[in-house]
């Protein structure tokens, strides 16, 4: 068994991961009690089924979370093999006792603390989406549908992306069976649920990647000595040139290869037009980019 020595402990690395873990979980937890539970919303994992059995039974959440997370636990590790470690199990720990803490002690006037539906709709999915992208910057999970997702993806063809997609969307679904104030079929509260869902990936993006976004751009042309130059001089950016064949002219094409800002690109862009109008241009989000120039690896 590996101890965690004293100079790990003080480690600036070692303190940002499980103060982003047991900030993140905090966020969680406090964001499902005051933005979601009160609006019947249930945006995937065992916190959103904890939900659907507060509103219809008056269930606690913690209590339910708790009798879900747990035989979870057992069974992906009896299928899947330790895997989770101590920082999901602290996470879980984390936003359970949280969740406790504020049903059993805060008044129960927290409810609907932001009285505009879509308003709190948003509000929840960027909270949502900064608590998990903490608790993934510590390389851990919150646990839940993560790991039915895990179980089922040893069993399926399907990647574990789509199989967490399935699975949250599958707990959405949950949310229809609840009665609404004027006892129809709850639409309202599936569709506010994949919003929160929506907002939460885009910001779990900027957090976990950064919100300077870049573009990866490949440039087929004729004129690559010029566009190349353009984007190591004035722009002051790396590029790479690849040789290829084209697939219908067999010819001997060139290929320049380079990351930079949307600015930046919008200028590269310009200057193409200019010296290379039939050029081919392919532009791609480059969400993470690790190397000289960007973040370095040593921060990873």
């Amino acid at each position: 068994m590996a101890f965690v020595t004293k100079e790990k402990f003080l480690s600036n690395e070692w303190l940002s991961a499980y103060a982003y873990l047991i900030l993140g979980s905090i966020i969680f937890a406090v964001s499902d009690i005051l933005f979601v539970v009160p609006y019947k919303l249930a945006p995937g994992g065992v916190y959103g089924i904890a939900t659907v059995l507060n509103t219809m039974f008056s269930w606690k959440i913690s209590y339910c979370t708790f009798a879900m997370e747990i035989p979870l636990i057992i069974l992906g590790t009896f299928i899947l093999g330790p895997r989770f470690g101590i920082k999901t199990l602290l996470s879980i720990f984390t936003i359970l006792s949280t969740v406790w803490v504020m049903e059993t002690f805060v008044s129960p006037d927290y409810a609907k603390v932001i009285a505009d539906p879509m308003l709190n709709t948003i509000v929840a999915g960027v909270f949502y989406g900064i608590s998990i992208g903490f608790i993934f910057k510590s390389r851990a999970t919150s646990g839940g549908s993560d790991i039915i997702a895990m179980i089922l993806a040893k069993y399926t063809k399907l990647s574990l992306g789509k199989l967490v997609m399935i699975v949250d969307g599958i707990i959405v679904l949950f949310t229809l069976v609840q009665p609404t104030e004027t006892g129809t079929i709850g639409w309202e509260f599936a569709i506010y649920s994949l919003i929160i869902i929506y907002i939460e990936g885009k910001i779990i993006d900027m957090v976990v990647s950064g919100a300077n976004y870049h573009k990866t751009v490949m440039i087929v042309s004729d004129q690559f000595e010029s566009i190349s130059s353009k984007i190591r001089d004035d722009l002051k950016r790396g590029a790479t040139i690849f040789t290829g064949t084209g697939v219908y002219s067999g010819e001997e094409k060139k290929m320049v290869y380079s990351v930079m800002s949307r600015r930046e690109l919008e200028i590269l862009k310009l200057h193409i037009r200019e010296v290379d109008p039939s050029a081919f241009v392919n532009v791609t989000e480059a969400n993470e980019i690790l190397g000289e120039g960007f973040k370095s690896l040593n921060e990873e």
